[in-house]
């Protein structure tokens, strides 16, 4: 079996939380906590979870825009966490990144020409004639127009601002694209287009994508494998074949049975989940889903669950099957 592209273990984020006149830390919010997984080159990962379960965090982690508190992040061999800034800054043009909002991540005073050349200056690739050659080649490659170049981003509508962030990401070759909810601020008409746009680049250009999203339907269509991430813990990974067809975290069965189905002859049991999602700052023992969860049993409010290997290839973090795991 070949190495994966990136090697993700025990990844961990806290956030201080100051009060005081000294302004002394008194707690932590523990955004992600414990998190491993890995992604094969060319192939796409989807993360799902709820608003603040730490997906966003997990894939700024990534990149090095936010130091890890501990966990060590592996890319093509090379341990990132241990490099300094500086190498940090150049693997970066094997590793970009696409935006949540595309209005807040392009630079309004700037024309695209000059949004698309910066990745290119940064990293000191071609000369100038060769820059805006490819400035105008991705253009087209997304879907827009050279003469769009001398443009600035309020021109454009949402979706044509994402294609610009997407052309943007990949003005370096990277290996790896991060793509933090990409479509979640566009319309859904647009989402589509975007969704295959990405996978046409995919093919195209042989990327490996880490697909991070709140809509089990988007990453569904997108994804080869689903992480599910519940209060910054992993709670469950498979093939996005099995994960659809065969949850077995009791979090990712609510999820899914929570999503509409086009068929109104369709019935799906509802699994009910209660309560509010606790707060990072201060997570329930043990597992961490138990104080919402329908099959909670005794051990779960005391033990964490380890995340591992049910099925081949399917991984969750539930006492219900830990009799069932291979030894």
């Amino acid at each position: 079996m070949t190495e994966p592209l990136l090697k993700v273990e025990g990844l961990k984020k806290y956030f201080p939380i100051h009060s005081g006149v000294f302004g002394r830390v008194h707690n932590y919010v523990k955004a992600v906590d414990d998190v491993s997984f890995y992604v094969n080159e060319g192939e796409t990962l989807g993360i799902v979870g709820e608003s603040g379960c730490g997906k966003s965090t997990t894939g700024r982690l990534l990149m090095r825009l936010l130091e890890p508190t501990e966990g060590n992040v592996y890319f093509n061999g090379q341990e990132l966490t241990a490099i300094s800034k500086e190498e940090m800054r150049k693997m970066r043009r094997d590793i970009q990144m696409v935006f949540q909002d595309p209005y807040a991540s392009l630079n309004p005073r700037h024309t695209v020409e000059k949004i698309l050349m910066e990745p290119l200056n940064v990293h000191n690739i071609g000369n100038p004639k060769d820059r805006k050659a490819k400035v105008y080649e991705l253009l087209e490659t997304v879907g827009l127009s050279s003469y769009h170049a001398k443009r600035y981003p309020h021109q454009f509508s949402g979706g044509q601002r994402q294609r610009i962030g997407i052309a943007r990401a990949l003005m370096t070759n990277p290996k790896l694209i991060i793509a933090d909810e990409p479509v979640s601020a566009l319309d859904v008409s647009i989402q589509a287009q975007v969704l295959n746009l990405m996978q046409e680049l995919q093919q195209k250009l042989k990327l490996t994508y880490i697909f991070i999203a709140h809509d089990l339907g988007v990453v569904r269509h997108i994804s080869d494998r689903v992480g599910v991430m519940y209060l910054g813990n992993m709670a469950e990974m498979a093939s996005s074949e099995k994960l659809y067809e065969k949850p077995l975290h009791p979090y990712t069965q609510a999820l899914l049975s929570a999503v509409p189905v086009p068929d109104p002859d369709f019935v799906r049991e509802q699994i009910v989940v209660e309560g509010d999602i606790p707060s990072p700052a201060n997570p329930p023992s043990g597992c961490r889903f138990h104080t919402r969860c329908p099959f909670k049993m005794d051990i779960c409010e005391k033990v964490i669950p380890k995340f591992a290997e049910v099925e081949e290839g399917h991984y969750a973090a539930c006492h219900l099957y830990e009799a069932s795991r291979p030894q």
